[in-house]
């Protein structure tokens, strides 16, 4: 059976041949023996036509998922268990007991019978391309050639908990602002539907002598209470462009494209995309994976077009001998004392550790940044919220006070 592969060999340099096999899984076999990491193969006959793909991580647990509090309760039990002298099955057997959603037990009893059937770790993990990506089969791949799976365990859990901290800053950094939202906009909806049109028979009773503000104001309830159910359809209308925005592959590269380029909020989430990326380039190279192959695992952090364009410069700049700190600086993606640490690193020849101390820097600089962003935000929705409320009931009571003094 002729396969066609592409793969990543020792040095990084990308391989795409052809291999014979008696089926998918020998191949990757002895390529892994040879040293290389499979990134795709396929059944060479059919590339043409109707090719019978079997890219890695095509299997029936490809569907899979699990929360990334729960991988990271996965990843340093295992570590624990490990590093403590327990063999693998037993280890995994451990941890499927303490999990109480069926989806993962099912998850680490397929891994336990894959291994039990001969198959790596790596490899059982790689059938759940949505709960350990490429970078995380990668190290722990890395792991067991080296013989120090517990320690590279460690690496990913070290890894994982950092990136879980991050996601918590940034949704309690959001969850606040969105509540004050949520509750301005409730009250300003309730007054347009039930008090305003109460305010505005009134003054037609009194026939006032009403502002223009006023007149605004009752203008919109009318057409609120007349058009309600237009409105309506505002909630649906909004859940569907949340639908086209992250569920589909156009709408998802758009807001990865432009959601850096938002004032304010686009500084901090383009530098969790450097922190991110420095960290996972970092756990890997100090995993003792290639620098090329490292770079290409490290591309799935993002998939915003001016990182990638970075990553194609850095792959150019190391296939031709330069040093990957002079792209990052000419692209102006990082601030350059970053540069400069990893410039650092690529004259000692500790690369791995360089990515890894920028990447700390840069998530405490990401902390920082994430306070201030709240500190300014909540104000700024406090202010806006007391400008609506205080102007709608300026408008209603306006007109009220003008009639008492009328009368008096």
């Amino acid at each position: 059976m002729n396969l066609a592969y592409k793969a990543v060999d020792k040095s990084g340099q990308r391989v795409s041949t052809i291999i014979d096999a008696p089926n998918v899984q020998e191949a990757i076999n002895r390529l892994r023996a040879d040293g290389m990491f499979v990134t795709e193969i396929e059944e060479a006959k059919g590339r043409e036509a109707t090719s019978t793909s079997a890219s890695i991580g095509e299997t029936a647990g490809a569907n899979t998922k699990m929360s990334l509090k729960a991988l990271v309760l996965f990843t340093r039990q295992l570590h624990v268990l490990l590093a403590s002298g327990s063999a693998i099955v037993p280890a995994l057997k451990a941890i499927a007991r303490q999990f109480t959603i069926p989806e993962h037990v099912s998850l680490v009893n397929s891994c336990v019978e894959d291994l039990e059937e001969g198959l790596s770790l790596s490899e059982a993990l790689q059938k759940y391309p949505r709960v350990f990506n490429t970078t995380y089969t990668a190290i722990v791949a890395a792991g067991e050639a080296s013989a120090m799976l517990p320690q590279m365990l460690e690496r990913l859990g070290l890894m994982l908990t950092k990136r879980k901290a991050v996601a918590n800053k940034v949704l309690g950094a959001t969850a606040y602002p969105a509540l004050l939202m949520t509750m301005s906009g409730s009250i300003v909806l309730v007054m347009l539907f039930f008090v305003i049109p109460r305010f505005g028979e009134m003054f037609v009773s009194l026939d006032v002598p009403l502002p223009a503000s006023t007149k605004f104001l009752l203008g919109l309830a009318d057409v609120l209470v007349a058009y309600w159910w237009l409105f309506a359809l505002l909630p649906a209308c909004f859940t569907g462009l949340l639908y086209v925005a992250f569920k589909t592959a156009v709408g998802r590269q758009w807001v990865s494209d432009h959601h850096t380029r938002v004032p304010l909020l686009g500084r901090l989430a383009s530098r969790l995309i450097q922190g991110s990326f420095l960290r996972t380039f970092g756990s890997l190279v100090g995993c003792r994976v290639g620098v090329l192959e490292a770079l290409e695992l490290s591309r799935g952090v993002t998939s915003n077009r001016s990182f990638q364009r970075l990553f194609d410069e850095l792959d150019e700049a190391v296939t031709s001998g330069r040093v990957m700190s002079d792209t990052m600086e000419e692209s102006g993606l990082f601030a350059p004392f970053i540069c400069q640490a990893i410039r650092t690193g690529e004259e000692s020849g500790t690369i791995g550790e360089a990515l890894i101390f920028s990447a700390d820097i840069m998530d405490e600089e990401n902390t920082a940044l994430i306070e201030t962003v709240t500190k300014l935000i909540e104000p700024a929705v406090l202010i806006v919220m007391g400008v609506v409320v205080g102007g709608v009931a300026v408008s209603l009571f306006m007109p009220m006070f003008d009639m008492t003094s009328a009368i008096q």
